[in-house]
């Protein structure tokens, strides 16, 4: 993964931050977007619903209170049921596969953030790649074809910095790279340290070079942090019912 890599030796990281405690796909990204635990946002349930009309979490994510903040946000996920962080009104510009209970391939989701980083120039973009996932439960987390797969996704990212590059914008960009679950076997799931870890990396203006968080004793990172972390860069009040908090010690 030698543009993940690219961002460790810029950036400050720790592989030992934790998702929530259910470890699974929507109710993970839903706390690492709105920085609340899946008993405060509701969402407990990890596929597309069959009701005739979405629910949406009870607290508003980062794409929403930047929206509201009056910044340009987009989202570009891999899988249809990220519908449920689409609220009407609260992201600019968004792509999500329209058919009930599908996804996309990564290469599919970097063409959509590429053009929208390319037209719109987002002040925060969201960018979900489903493909590891996938290979993890089809052949097994760390098999042979997983690991194909985090090579394919690596390649998207690297599309993705570059888009951000030739818009002008790497100066002035802050980027977190981390994951809803980790995994064993062919699944992830609660009570299982091994889905539980998740990396955390995040690079950009003002942020340690090179720096392993978990030499810091006192710090452990969640994914609620995540939300709190943009917040801080984009200059967005902290809401009092956030149960993360901005990872300040990976700036200088």
């Amino acid at each position: 993964m030698p543009n993940l890599r690219s961002l460790l030796s810029t950036g400050a990281y720790s592989f030992w931050a934790k998702t929530t405690a259910l470890a699974v796909t929507l109710p993970s990204h839903t706390s690492m977007v709105t920085g609340v635990a899946p008993a405060k946002h509701g969402i407990v349930w990890n596929s597309d619903l069959p009701f005739r009309e979405t629910v949406y979490p009870t607290y508003p994510t980062v794409m929403e209170l930047a929206t509201r903040a009056g910044w340009v946000t987009a989202m570009a996920a891999g899988k249809s049921k990220f519908a449920t962080l689409n609220k009407p009104g609260t992201i600019t510009h968004v792509f999500v596969p329209s058919s009930p209970n599908s996804s996309v391939d990564d290469d599919v989701v970097a063409d959509h953030a590429v053009d929208m980083i390319g037209k719109y120039r987002p002040a925060l973009l969201f960018v979900h790649f489903p493909g590891v996932d996938h290979w993890g439960h089809d052949k097994g987390w760390g098999s042979p074809q997983q690991i194909a797969a985090i090579e394919r996704a690596d390649l998207q990212l690297g599309r993705i910095l570059a888009a951000i590059g030739q818009a002008g914008l790497s100066a002035t960009t802050a980027i977190i790279v981390s994951a809803d679950h980790g995994g064993a076997g062919r699944t992830h799931g609660p009570d299982d340290a091994r889905s539980r870890h998740i990396p955390w990396i995040l690079t950009g203006p003002g942020v340690r070079s090179g720096f392993d968080l978990t030499q810091l004793e006192d710090l452990e990172i969640h994914t609620e942090d995540t939300a709190a972390t943009v917040c801080y860069l984009l200059g967005l009040p902290l809401s009092k019912a956030f149960d993360g908090k901005p990872v300040l010690a990976a700036f200088q």
